[in-house]
């Protein structure tokens, strides 16, 4: 059997990093295997958060997977502290897992910084409930990008030390589906950094729930560069900002940067982010409305995110209580 797992974390309503570089492809993975999406609450708390922002940014991203096209009958949506089953094997992971293998997470060392002594421990040890999420549910296949392919190889170690410390095969290789190239899409104000809810300015990135203007007007001051686009791809090179732009349009129309400089090689930027902004909004403003009708009837939205977890339970629970059979806890219910 065919089974994805994947998690975002809530930030709120995504952006159009998010979106392209991941939800729009859970969508369409919806159709083809079986599919469990998760918001992931327990990995949130590695960072500080305001408790009543946390549950609000947990409603209002599920809202937006849900308007993005994410559908309860074809997937599981929950959010991951309903379902006990993923800390209950998460333990077992941190006991399974080595400390050389957390200390070389290049993405530990990037959120710690130099004030690695300072960071919470859930921080250090994240990946292992990482491992856990995945793997409650025997999942076969995770989307992942680059900057999760590390991870991804640590659930496969974790999985393979606990079935040679059991004896079993009880937990079967992960492999990644890799995303395609709008996996990463950049800053509006800077080509060399990610698109991210954590940069200062809002005109940095494109929110899934950003009107028509607004959408327009951060196109319109997205950062370039004086040349024209150039009408081959190798003309993109060493320029970012253009790089970017071009990517995006190409993902939104499903083509490759040629297919874009084919039809708008040698323009000036301004035609260009025309065309971009209009691209955007008859993509994304559909996807803003029905946002915005799903936050003002928030009983729906907890109503599936409830009916998901419990179905998402009946999964993973029987997982982890294997798992704690094997390694050897009592069993006396």
């Amino acid at each position: 059997m065919q089974r994805i797992f994947s998690g975002i974390q809530p930030t709120g309503v995504p952006h159009l990093g998010n979106y392209l570089g991941a939800v729009r492809n859970w969508v369409r993975l919806q159709h083809e295997m079986e599919s469990i999406y998760c918001v992931v609450d327990l990995h949130a708390i590695t960072q500080p958060q305001d408790p009543k922002e946390l549950a609000k940014q947990t409603r209002e991203l599920a809202a937006s997977l849900l308007a993005c096209g994410i559908d309860p009958a074809k997937s599981l949506l929950f959010h991951q502290s309903a379902v006990h089953a993923h800390v209950r094997l998460a333990w077992i992971f941190t006991c399974v897992a080595r400390m050389g293998w957390l200390n070389r997470m290049t993405q530990f060392k990037d959120k710690a910084g130099k004030d690695r002594e300072n960071v919470s421990t859930g921080l250090f040890i994240y990946p292992n409930l990482m491992a856990a999420d995945i793997l409650v549910y025997h999942a076969s296949h995770v989307p992942v990008g680059d900057d999760q392919r590390q991870h991804l190889e640590l659930t496969n170690d974790i999985a393979q030390k606990f079935n040679f410390d059991t004896g079993t095969e009880f937990f079967k290789p992960v492999e990644g589906l890799i995303q395609g190239p709008a996996a990463r899409v950049m800053s509006l104000r800077d080509g060399a950094k990610k698109m991210s809810k954590s940069d200062a300015s809002a005109q940095s990135r494109i929110d899934l729930t950003d009107s028509a203007d607004e959408i327009a007007l951060k196109i319109r001051r997205a950062k370039t560069d004086p040349e024209p686009l150039p009408s081959e791809t190798e003309g993109l090179e060493g320029r970012p900002e253009a790089r970017n732009l071009v990517g995006i349009y190409a993902a939104l129309q499903d083509v490759d940067h040629a297919a874009v400089l084919r039809e708008h090689g040698g323009k000036g930027f301004g035609d260009f982010k025309k065309s971009l902004a209009d691209l955007l909004v008859s993509q994304l403003d559909p996807i803003a409305s029905e946002t915005r009708r799903l936050l003002a009837d928030p009983g729906t939205v907890d109503s599936i995110l409830r009916e998901g977890a419990r179905k998402a339970a009946a999964i993973s629970t029987p997982v982890a209580e294997e798992a704690e059979r094997l390694v050897g806890f009592l069993q006396v219910g």
